[in-house]
């Protein structure tokens, strides 16, 4: 049923709601980390593993396609283990993907080892976060519905909208900042440091949520 509140009302109610400030404070943390990647990835595979610029596109297709291939196991156990231990797990793996990325191109190892390891890496949590933080937010919205007695799915994914665009505007500003940093890819190589901060602290925030409460309120609710 269209809900009846006014708009800002709306968006106060939206807000005051916990678990979707914690799903929206680590949204906006993994959106600033990981368009800080996407838009460093032509420059780390150029300037750090010394590849050419048609490179680019191999990676990010082979990225592609190995996340796709992801994304039956992942469904399949999001429904065994639950979607809260799997965001947690994919924020924190990227870290490891993001860390691996800011040293690439050293220790005398095969660049094209570089490469397929960051793409393997960052594969794994890219299937886990495009599908379950939209499965998460659903849940949000639907316990929110159950316990207010309205529904305001509309008001909820229009926020997570709005933490994208501010993560990935933050993202592009600190990407330029930090990018002309030293010399020697030292500045690219900074921008991977500061992803995975982000990151880490993300995936933090994310485990603050709390997934068994929210499912217990849909259950009642659907009784």
């Amino acid at each position: 049923e269209p809900s009846s509140t006014p708009m800002w009302q709306s968006v106060k109610k939206t807000f005051c709601n916990h678990d979707f400030q914690v799903f929206e404070l680590s949204d906006v943390l993994y959106w600033v980390a990981i368009t800080m990647f996407q838009t460093g990835m032509p420059y780390y595979i150029t300037e750090l593993m010394g590849f050419d610029d048609s490179m680019a596109f191999v990676f990010f297709a082979g990225m592609t396609v190995i996340s796709l291939l992801f994304y039956a196991p992942v469904n399949m156990l999001a429904k065994r283990i639950g979607k809260k231990k799997l965001v947690a797990f994919a924020f924190f793996f990227f870290c490891l993907a993001f860390a691996v990325t800011s040293v690439c191109g050293q220790f005398g190892i095969p660049s094209m080892a570089w490469g397929v390891c960051v793409a393997i890496l960052a594969a794994i949590p890219m299937a886990v976060l495009g599908i379950l933080p939209q499965a998460v937010l659903a849940d949000i919205a639907e316990s929110d519905a159950v316990t207010t007695g309205e529904n305001r799915e509309g008001m909820f994914y229009a926020a997570r909208t709005f933490s994208m665009t501010l993560g990935q505007t933050l993202a592009m500003i600190l990407f330029t900042s930090i990018s002309i940093m030293g010399a020697n890819g030292f500045g690219y190589r900074m921008t991977a440091v500061v992803a995975t901060v982000f990151c880490l602290v993300g995936g933090l925030v994310f485990t603050r949520y709390r997934e068994q409460r929210v499912l217990g309120i849909i259950g009642a609710g659907t009784r």
